[in-house]
Parts: structure tokens; C-alpha cells; sequence
């Protein structure tokens, strides 16, 4: 029988600390500004890489428009927090399809390069 009376003394002062951290979690959430800028700048991002970078790396503009929506559907829940995450990995992925597409420009302009090379020893072979 004394096990059973210190159970519920435990489960009482368990229950004020769990308390205390969730009604701080909730004003932590309550407190956080909406991402405004956040959103708007990860927005820009991905309609810069709507142009060409769609075609050359359309993973990952598929990932940064993904993200995006994501963001927008969090803060419309007010779920802050989480939208500034995924606005801010929108932006990421949107910068990483920019830089796949300029490798991908790069490894284009490369190949012509070696092309118009070799066209031309081959041209001074026969002279």
C-alpha cells in the first residue's frame, strides 16, 4: 500500500515541471514573428529559377517549389516556426538548382570548347 500512495505523489510533482514546459513551448510559438521576409525572399528565389534552371536541374526546383508551398501552407496554419525552416530550405534548394544550372551552362560551354579543339587539329593534321 505505500507504493501505491508514493505513485500518485510522483505522478503530482511530474506533473507541475510538464506543465510548465508546455504552456513555454506554447508562448515560444505564441512569441514567434511571422517570417514575412523569409517567405518572400525564398518566393523571389524560386521564380528566379523558374527560368532556365527548371530544365537543367529540375530535382531541385522541384524540391525549392515543394519547400515553398510547404512554407506557405505552415504560416497560413501559424505555424511560424516551421515555416521560417522550410522557407529558409527553400531557399537553399533554389540556390543549389542555380548553381547546377551554371554547371551544367559550364560543362556545355566545355564540351564546345574541346569540340572546336580537336575540329581544329584535326584541320592542322591535314595541312
Amino acid at each position: 500500500m505505500n507504493q501505491l500512495q508514493s505513485r500518485p505523489g510522483r505522478l503530482r510533482a511530474l506533473a507541475w515541471p510538464l506543465g510548465a514546459a508546455a504552456a513555454l513551448s506554447l508562448a515560444a510559438c505564441a512569441n514567434t514573428p511571422p517570417p514575412k521576409e523569409q517567405l518572400a525572399v525564398s518566393r523571389a528565389a524560386v521564380e528566379r529559377i523558374s527560368g532556365p534552371a527548371a530544365s537543367e536541374a529540375p530535382v531541385e526546383v522541384a524540391a525549392a517549389r515543394d519547400k515553398l508551398a510547404r512554407a506557405q501552407r505552415a504560416m497560413a496554419d501559424k505555424n511560424y516556426p516551421l515555416a521560417r525552416q522550410l522557407a529558409e530550405q527553400a531557399e537553399a534548394d533554389a540556390a543549389l538548382a542555380e548553381a547546377r544550372a551554371r554547371a551544367s551552362r559550364s560543362d556545355s560551354a566545355l564540351n564546345e570548347v574541346r569540340e572546336s579543339l580537336r575540329a581544329l587539329r584535326a584541320e592542322l593534321a591535314r595541312s
